[in-house]
């Protein structure tokens, strides 16, 4: 059963002492024979001290730890047993031997490309997609992510280490390989401390920007294996530009027409690959059969100026400690860089697929697994390494269901560090660049650009600063420029939170906005805005500038109830506000006692009770007071329009000796008529046939005489009903 509190408007006697009050909004709650019903709220009970933010969190934990079997634990550290506990063999093995083949056939040359793309021996490529892989395929929670080295991360590594030494000396390669001990690091402690949702505040649009552009870089960087002379490396587009232009008198037709040859057919491949499924298989074997090709190619006509890979050492990788820790510092920035488009590529990737798959996977669980997988391979002279879209989805499409699919691929390239690297002396290098080429085309993402147009301009601002500045500025100054904005158009955002006029739909309790409810009216003296945002110490200003402004000027919406000239009441409904701190609690009770001055009451609808509590404990609720707090919208403004009512009305005294004159009839009629007049009162409408309130019911504070005690001027208990005066009916 539903307790309520009932506010009732005044008698004649309440009205005379309201009119000669200076201050309407100090009036308490008055007693009569109206009023509403009012659902009490419940206010939090303050502690004696305020307890720490961490107790709770601190508590969950323990009770979630305590309630751990050991299979859950070895499940936490070895995600693979979840999977290989419940491995379907007859179901899942074929899928996964030939989604791990498809995958492996298709890292070989593709990890060869993106080492030469990172300033690397092709050696490289193949080693970073081989003790990763496996280390992954055990520790990682996704069971379609293919991992290994891509096009993005080997740009950032060549784009980094070009600055401090010369690809060509030793120390660039130990470089990279620190770089992989650093990022793992890094993905580690992230994992471990729950700190994935950092890369959140980057936004899509920017992302999407810094891809586009990195893929424009990564093509020109390739256009020299096409033309046959060497170009300046840099992540700049206009040093790019100017080294192609400047050596075109060095062009040679051989590379770029074999180049240019396989380019075209291993984007047809992957045109058919996508279109049609039983053609699927071609997406993956293109860059195998373009290396297949160009092979031949050089095999039969030996053409001397096409440049070949060379002599690839025989045999599996040694493990050796990563050396040059002085470099450490110089490197942190990119190391933070490949980190974050680890976390935002790899985790965005293994989250959609997972769901594709319908099991759960922990995006931080997820990130630990690639720290893990980056900090054994560069014990075992990988270069940083992720999840590769392209290849995740070819494993994806061939029906991978678990890990073990990454089991096959780490196979596949174990044999050919074994059994293959004398085959892969004859590959054309312009076949390579070809195959980084028309991977990176996918990232050439103008459809989101022409997406944010339409949607958001100012999400394609966003897209164009990045873009542009990671073209012309560089990676590292386009990643922050674009971070820098993102974070930016964030604050602005939560420094000027939207606030909402509220008006009442016609027929109903319900408040809305008025701008997107043109119907909904407000009530004169009355003002119910809606604060969209929690409330701390960055935009207390600007809501408390808004209110004011509000005060002083409507929104030209519909309006009913008494005229008056200034605005009474101030109603803040706070059900959106899911947060206020100390600032925001101080802020309000000066506005408070700004609008106390100027005789306004503020009331506070549906606040959450975190909120509540703190307004207990800075000394909101008692400055304000209780009863001006309500659990319903509706309900504060009933009790605000019966005070706005009662300072306005002008009662009319009415003689008792004239009263008892009336006969049976006339005193029969004018009871209707004054029931109307109460719901009025309450609606707030001047014409009761206009809205039938159905929910804020006026009810008396005390039973009626009976007709037989009115007709003859007694009550229950004696006395005479007549001796209090009776307000006229509202004209």
């Amino acid at each position: 059963m539903v307790m309520e509190i009932t506010y009732a408007s005044s008698s004649s006697r309440d009205l005379a002492a309201a009119d000669s009050s200076s201050n309407l909004s100090t009036l308490p709650p008055m007693s009569s024979s109206r009023q509403v019903k009012v659902i009490p709220l419940k206010h939090p009970t303050v502690p004696s001290s305020s307890p720490s933010p961490f107790l709770p969190l601190i508590s969950r934990w323990r009770s979630k730890l305590c309630s751990m079997s050991l299979i859950n634990w070895i499940e936490l550290f070895f995600p693979c047993s979840k999977w290989i506990r419940t491995y379907k063999w007859r179901e899942y093995l074929q899928l996964d031997l030939m989604a791990g083949s498809t995958v492996g056939v298709m890292l070989v040359p593709q990890a060869m490309s993106y080492a030469k793309l990172a300033g690397l021996h092709p050696l490289y490529g193949l080693y970073t997609g081989f003790i990763p892989v496996f280390v992954y395929a055990a520790f990682g929670s996704s069971r379609q992510l293919a991992v290994g080295p891509v096009a993005l991360v080997s740009l950032l590594v060549s784009n980094v280490l070009s600055d401090v030494v010369d690809s060509t000396d030793e120390l660039y390669t130990q470089l990279a390989i620190l770089l992989a001990l650093m990022v793992g690091i890094l993905e580690c402690v992230m994992g471990l401390l729950r700190l994935g949702w950092l890369i959140r505040f980057i936004s899509h649009a920017v992302i999407s920007g810094f891809t586009t552009a990195s893929a424009v870089v990564i093509a020109l960087s390739q256009a020299k294996y096409f033309l046959g002379y060497d170009i300046v490396r840099s992540s700049k587009i206009v040093p790019l530009v100017k080294s192609i232009i400047s050596g075109l008198d060095e062009f040679s037709w051989p590379p770029f027409v074999m180049g240019t040859s396989i380019l075209v057919l291993l984007l047809v491949m992957k045109h058919l690959g996508k279109s049609y499924k039983h053609l699927r298989f071609l997406r993956a074997a293109g860059p195998l059969f373009a290396v297949i090709v160009g092979t031949a190619v050089v095999k039969i006509f030996q053409p001397s100026a096409i440049s070949v890979v060379g002599d690839i050492p025989q045999g599996l990788p040694k493990f050796a400690v990563p050396k040059n820790f002085g470099y450490v510092m110089s490197l942190i920035p990119t190391t933070v860089l490949i980190t974050g488009v680890a976390i935002l590529e790899s985790v965005g990737i293994a989250k959609a697929l997972a769901a594709k798959n319908g099991y759960d996977l922990d995006s931080n669980l997820e990130l630990f697994g690639l720290g893990v997988a980056n900090i054994c391979g560069s014990f075992f002279q990988a270069y940083p390494s992720t999840g590769s879209f392209s290849r995740s989805a070819v494993n994806h499409e061939s029906g991978a269901k678990t890990g073990l699919s990454g089991f096959i691929v780490g196979i596949i390239i174990g044999c050919a560090l074994l059994f293959m690297t004398s085959l892969f002396k004859e590959i054309p290098q312009c076949a390579l660049a070809a195959i980084v080429i028309s991977a990176v085309m996918g990232l050439l993402d103008y459809d989101e650009a022409i997406f944010l147009w339409h949607v958001d301009k100012k999400d394609f601002l966003l897209w164009t600063i990045t873009c542009v500045a990671t073209l012309f500025l560089g990676i590292e100054i386009g990643v922050l420029l674009g971070v820098g904005f993102s974070l930016a158009f964030v604050i602005h955002e939560s420094a000027n939170p939207h606030i909402a006029i509220l008006g009442r739909l016609p027929g109903t309790t319900v408040y809305r906005n008025t701008q997107q409810y043109p119907d909904a009216y407000a009530y004169n003296g009355i003002v119910i805005v809606r604060i969209d945002a929690p409330i701390y110490f960055a935009n207390t200003s600007y809501i408390k500038d808004r209110l004011r402004e509000y005060e002083l000027n409507t929104d030209g919406s519909m309006r009913r109830g008494p005229e008056v000239e200034r605005v009474h009441f101030l109603i803040i409904e706070m059900s959106p506000v899911t947060y206020i701190d100390s600032s925001a609690a101080q802020a309000l009770k000066d506005l408070h006692q700004e609008y106390k001055s100027r005789n306004i009451q503020i009331a506070i609808a549906n606040p959450n009770h975190e909120v509540l509590l703190t307004f207990a404990r800075s000394g909101v609720i008692e400055l304000i007071g209780k009863d001006w707090f309500f659990v319903r919208l509706h309900d504060a403004v009933q009790v605000c329009l019966q005070q706005v009512r009662s300072s306005q009305e002008t009662p009319k005294m009415v003689d008792p000796q004239s009263e008892s004159k009336l006969n049976l009839f006339q005193r029969l009629r004018k009871q209707p008529m004054e029931d109307n007049s109460n719901s009025d009162v309450e609606s707030g409408d001047q014409d009761p046939r206009l809205l039938t309130d159905t929910e804020g019911v006026v009810q008396p504070p005390e039973r009626q005489p009976s007709l037989f005690q009115r007709l003859w001027g007694q009550s229950e208990d004696g006395t005479d009903p007549r001796s209090e005066p009776l307000l006229s009916k509202k004209s």
